[in-house]
């Protein structure tokens, strides 16, 4: 494919992708209506978005599209794809396939970890179905994924399986320059069980790079998954994420978000709880410096009886950077006893952060239990004196701060979420390279978190020693 930019995107480039592919004529043709819609959609749909966003941030004419190889992996990212070999993982490098790894074992189980073009291949209605339950008329850049996606990744849990290790998707924008549009689909059969962890990466760059993404997670009756995401990218990129998760009866996802990275993140969420029982958990942490801007909108949709659903954002903002988050939870007229929970809250650092939050509620029946809240503040002066006074410095007496602040939310995560949260907090806090491993340095933030909140192993020592 001839390189061309974002804003040169049209019909012919469209083709090219599909022909490169080797797509069927309905996937070439899902492209191409998409690609009308996109055409016509403004950045934000909803006129009370619109004067707070910056996806203009995003210059399509900086971002620049190819579907030839990316060449290898960026050098920062030699260790932790070592600390992959031996893990059920993929790796994807530019808009390539770097590496994928999955046993034997877990194969013939039925577990499939592929790259999206040879799921079309091999898995075309499962692919299928996924593609066209996405609509693309709700979002600008919904359409533009559906429209313009040279890579991806998907991710098949059969019935029945459990996953006792999990599953790592790992994602690296390449030193080439170029961007990447990635259609990113997880499904997860009735009764299984699953964690995934994402990892975003990008190198540094001269050019605006972007990661553009739109995630389809397909959870069955009974289902669980657990999914991590660490967004990691350096600060010259930009990335764009619609996730979209359907929930079908007594199934549950647990999502943990944390965005440390890119110059712009825009993040657009949305739960539709279908089926009875069905329950969502989805906490994010956002940490910005500089200019870094957070745009993030998550929505929680009840539409059956006895669902659940709990979202709590929490942003720690420095220097000049900005975070906007937009919640809504809408209870259909069928979902009577459900359950809702909205919270966005931000610290700031500094006089020149910024943060505006916007919850909402429809509700659409009765016998519900729903509410949301959302605040932004200052750091209390009156405490950094307090800690100050207990001879912390400054630094150290945000920091204390900071973990306060952060600790109710990371309560509903695991020991190893909350450590490599706390690591990554950490190097922001000391303008370090942003990346996780399973290091010595690491395993301290893990041994932490074991012994933080361990209430029995307080209990036994007491009588140990007693």
């Amino acid at each position: 494919m001839s390189q061309q930019t974002l804003a040169e995107l049209e019909k012919g480039h469209i083709d090219e992708i599909s022909a490169a592919a080797g797509e069927p004529a309905w996937l070439k043709e899902y492209r191409r209506n998409s690609l009308l819609i996109y055409e016509t959609l403004p950045l934000e749909i909803s006129p009370l978005y619109g004067k707070y966003t910056d996806a203009k941030r995003m210059d399509p004419s900086k971002v620049s599209l190819s579907t030839s190889a990316s060449g290898p992996a960026p050098g920062f990212l030699k260790k932790r794809l070592g600390e992959l070999q031996d893990e059920t993982c993929i790796i994807q490098i530019g808009t390539k396939i770097h590496m994928t790894n999955i046993s034997a074992d877990l194969q013939s189980a039925g577990l499939v970890v592929s790259s999206i073009s040879e799921a079309v291949q091999k898995n075309p209605d499962l692919v299928r179905r996924a593609l066209e339950a996405s609509d693309s008329n709700s979002d600008k850049f919904t359409a533009l994924n559906n429209a313009a996606f040279n890579s991806g990744v998907f991710v098949h849990i059969p019935r029945n399986m459990t996953l006792e290790k999990p599953v790592y998707l790992l994602t690296c924008l390449a030193d080439d320059g170029m961007s990447a549009i990635s259609r990113n689909i997880i499904l997860a059969d009735e009764s299984s069980k699953a964690t995934l962890v994402q990892e975003i990466y990008s190198p540094v760059s001269a050019s605006q790079q972007a990661y553009l993404e739109l995630l389809s997670v397909d959870v069955g009756q009974n289902a669980q998954l657990d999914i991590t995401t660490l967004q990691m990218m350096a600060q010259n990129a930009v990335n764009f994420s619609t996730r979209s998760t359907t929930l079908a009866q007594d199934a549950r996802v647990n999502w943990y978000s944390g965005l440390f990275g890119s110059m712009l993140s825009r993040y657009k969420i949305d739960y539709t709880l279908g089926g009875v029982g069905a329950s969502s958990n989805d906490s994010e942490v956002v940490f910005g410096n500089a200019e870094q801007s957070f745009d993030i909108h998550t929505s929680v949709n009840h539409e059956a009886r006895e669902t659940e659903g709990r979202v709590v954002e929490k942003s720690i903002l420095r220097d000049k950077s900005k975070s906007l988050f937009k919640g809504m939870i809408r209870i259909k007229e069928n979902a009577t006893k459900s359950n809702s929970f909205l919270s966005g809250r931000s610290i700031l650092l500094d006089p020149g952060a910024k943060s505006d939050a916007i919850p909402g509620l429809e509700i659409f029946t009765n016998d519900v239990k729903a509410t949301h809240s959302a605040s932004v503040a200052q750091i209390d002066e009156e405490q950094i004196f307090y800690l100050k006074s207990r001879c912390l410095s400054h630094e150290e007496a945000e920091r204390t701060i900071i973990e306060g602040f952060l600790e109710p939310l990371s309560r509903k995560m695991s020991f190893q979420v909350r450590a490599w949260i706390a690591y990554l907090i950490e190097s922001k806090w000391e303008n370090r390279e942003l990346s996780i491993n399973t290091d010595k340095e690491l395993a301290k933030f893990v041994e932490v978190e074991e012994t933080r909140y361990n209430e029995d192993s307080e209990m036994k020592q007491h009588y140990k020693y007693r």
